[in-house]
């Protein structure tokens, strides 16, 4: 779904109203971040305010807001530590926007393509539950550690759940009834339609609540809110002050190597971060919309460029910020836009104000926003999707949660990898046991569209498990790309396969694959040989499995032009079918048959005459053909007309004009018993429908019969057992063939048929 346009009158008091909440949000946040990163203060400030205004400007996504991440707060301090100096780490940070640059250029944004779903949405839930864990000590005023840290293990020694303990023991009066009255605002905004309706935002709402109750605390002298409960922008009192906050990055630390090998760990970092990020606010974004991974990693480093060049810390797409975002119902970009604009102006011109916001405000706005990320639905539907899901779904919960973001996901993407090869082993390639009609079992393994290195194992496993002297078909004809390896692991096995007598038939690779030759180790139609070798009850059994796959769709792999040059040579059928020229019953398809496999003789109605029998009897008595299939059809318009001109006593001529018609449409209304048309007209549809179908059956029984009466050359060999006479009827909604062989042809009358 594409983006609306900026400044639509639709759109605009969505953004400006959404951009208003993910200020509030990311105020806190950018200070928590710099401080965790032992970065100075303003250095998170700025770059939240390039994040919103540069990278909001060149990015394709109208949903993910840039900031300083948590998730780099670790690598932001390392990195500090070895450069030795602010000013030498900002170069690495200019350096890895550069990176960032290139890696768009050269289309790597793919990568996000590979993170499976159930890590991104193991990511959306983990991040809440951080969200609510870390944020339910500031709800109480226990800010010991920054309000915008999401690492499991925290610099004053304690962790996640340690810092819930001590909370427990540090609950300070006035940000805790903030912090819950707040909490009842938000939900309660969020369940009254008419409040919810309204364009003023619940977190704006709790924001000033909560700076009026700090000034009447303070008023009144009982729980009185100290300023480490507070939001601290740094304050310049001029304009040259604020500049003073600037801070430019030491070039001279170029010749240095360890300065490249920051920039390309914060780099690789902040791009994987801002990938995965990006393919989670997608997945949560009410419009559907799918922002560009390379669009986003060239916003990226143009903002870390700037960031660098001025003294801020390295930025990513942040999912908290984001989905905040998302909440307070953003429409475009211009949401985070207008968020840095915001920064940047309050910021410079009213950060004593800002410095009024209860930290226990903003941590409830936090924790709502947690809630809604780490919802029981999602882990219910993850639930029922199975284990190969939930799994890994949990496992990166649980390592996002007791580690950091980045580990986190690294541990549920090697765990989702994990099942993947599971399940390529398990289930890897479509594998069926053929049965040809020369006796041959052949176990046809189909190779998927793209065959990597994933596939190897399984292959390797299902050759590995082929007995000896068995026959194994390898099927390349649904590929687009097979990997280096396991074309040579066909070749090689080509060739130990000869130790143990196994065959080894290839197909579809000769034209896009020339290490390995097309070849076809089995008989796939009727030879000489294999006419030979049959018995008439083989030849009915080939027929019955034939039907048997047509119905399931798996039919018999064959090389059609070594059919058409075999059957070039001569013909040597197992069957003939005698059947209807009805245009659903294509007797080769339905029984799954090869060029040259059976004589097929179709007339309307499946009847015989003279020249019928003729075919017939050089089919069996000169071809060689082991056995007579007279097969009728369900719903045959042959017999439908047939017992309609009956019962209305016209002929065909006078209905159809086919003047030649009629003495095949007398044939078959010698099944027909002229008593019941009386009754048959008076029928409704389905009982006429049954009607014709019985008809049907009984007219395969008279065809049969017809032909050991009327053909001696076919009556000796039935008797003498060289072939066999079956009935057969087809069911052209079900597509199966039932088949019969009567003991006595003798026709029974049709019963008379209810009326009522």
């Amino acid at each position: 779904m594409s983006s609306p346009h900026l400044f639509s009158a639709k759109t605009l008091p969505y953004d400006l109203t959404a951009g208003l909440v993910v200020f509030l949000v990311a105020l806190p946040l950018c200070l928590g971040v710099a401080l965790a990163s032992n970065a100075p203060l303003f250095s998170g400030i700025l770059t939240g305010v390039i994040g919103g205004i540069v990278v909001g400007i060149f990015s394709g996504s109208s949903t993910s807001v840039s900031g300083p991440a948590a998730g780099l707060t670790a690598v932001v301090a390392t990195q500090i530590g070895h450069l030795g100096s602010f000013e030498a780490f900002l170069a690495a940070v200019v350096i890895a926007g550069i990176i960032q640059i290139a890696l768009s250029i050269a289309q790597m944004g793919f990568v996000a393509a590979f993170f499976p779903s159930s890590v991104i949405k193991g990511l959306l839930s983990a991040i809440g539950v951080i969200l609510i864990l870390k944020q339910i000590p500031h709800l109480f005023g226990h800010d010991v550690d920054p309000i915008g840290n999401k690492s499991f293990f925290q610099a004053d020694n304690q962790n996640t759940f340690s810092e819930l303990v001590e909370a427990w023991f540090d609950i300070h009066p006035g940000p805790a009834i903030i912090g819950l009255v707040s909490i009842f605002l938000l939900i309660l905004w969020e369940k009254v339609s008419f409040l919810k309706k309204t364009l003023i935002p619940a977190p704006l709402v709790v924001v000033i609540f909560a700076v009026i109750a700090k000034f009447t605390f303070q008023q009144s002298g009982y729980w009185m809110i100290e300023s480490n409960h507070l939001v601290q922008v740094p304050v310049a009192k001029t304009l040259s002050g604020f500049a003073n906050f600037l801070i430019f990055p030491d070039f001279n630390i170029l010749h240095n190597p360890a300065v490249y090998l920051a920039a390309i760990t914060i780099a690789i970092v902040a791009s994987l971060e801002t990938l995965l990020n990006l393919e989670a606010v997608d997945k949560i974004d009410p419009m559907q919309r799918n922002s560009p991974p390379n669009r986003e990693l060239m916003a990226q480093g143009i903002g870390n460029v700037i960031a660098g060049l001025i003294g801020g810390i390295p930025m990513t797409s942040v999912i908290v910020r984001s989905s905040v975002n998302i909440n307070a119902g953003v429409r475009t970009k211009l949401s985070a836009i207008w968020h840095g604009l915001l920064l940047f102006g309050c910021v410079m011109f009213i950060p004593q104000w800002l410095n009024q916001i209860p930290l226990s405000a903003l941590a409830a706005i936090l924790l709502v926003t947690g809630l809604k990320l780490a919802s029981p639905r999602l882990i219910m539907q993850m639930w029922r999707e199975g284990y190969n899901q939930f799994l890994p779904f949990i496992i990166t919960i649980i390592a996002i949660v007791f580690t950091d973001l980045l580990v986190g996901v690294l541990i549920g993407l090697g765990a989702s990898i994990c099942f993947i090869l599971h399940s390529n082993i398990r289930r890897p390639l479509k594998k069926i046991l053929e049965k040809h009609a020369t006796g041959d079992e052949v176990l046809h393994i189909e190779l998927p569209n793209q065959v990597g290195f994933l596939n190897r194992a399984s292959l390797e496993e299902t050759l590995r498990n082929v007995p000896p002297n068995g026959h194994v078909l390898i099927d390349a004809n649904n590929t687009d790309y097979i990997d280096s390896d396991i074309l040579d692991l066909i070749a090689d096995y080509q060739s130990s396969a000869k130790v143990q007598n196994i065959s080894v038939s290839l197909v579809g690779f000769k034209d896009k694959y020339p290490k390995l030759e097309d070849s076809i180790q089995y008989l796939d139609f009727s030879s000489y040989e294999t006419q030979a070798s049959l018995t008439p009850e083989k030849v009915l059994e080939i027929l019955q499995e034939g039907n048997g796959r047509f119905r399931q769709g798996l039919r018999l792999t064959r090389d059609l032009s070594r059919q058409l040059n075999a059957a070039a040579t001569g013909q040597f059928p197992m069957a003939v079918i005698l059947s209807c020229i009805d245009s659903r019953t294509p007797v080769e398809l339905i029984f799954d048959l090869s060029l040259g496999d059976v004589f097929s003789v179709r007339i309307a109605g499946n009847v015989v005459s003279h020249k019928v029998l003729g075919s017939i009897e050089y089919g069996c008595a000169v071809a060689g053909a082991k056995l007579i299939l007279v097969m009728g059809h369900t719903s045959c318009g042959a017999v439908k007309a047939s017992v309609d001109l009956i019962c209305n006593q016209q002929t065909a001529a006078e209905v159809t004009g086919c003047v030649n018609l009629d003495s095949l449409v007398s044939e078959i209304q010698k099944s027909v018993d002229i008593k019941t048309c009386g009754g048959f007209l008076e029928l409704d549809t389905q009982k006429q429908n049954d009607y014709f179908d019985e008809v049907s059956y009984h007219n395969v029984l008279r065809t049969m019969k017809r032909i050991r009466k009327d053909s001696q050359t076919l009556d000796r060999l039935i008797t003498e057992g060289k072939i066999v006479l079956v009935g057969a009827m087809y069911n052209i909604s079900t597509a199966e063939v039932t088949f019969f062989q009567p003991v006595d042809l003798n026709l029974p009358n049709i019963n008379a048929l209810e009326t009522g």
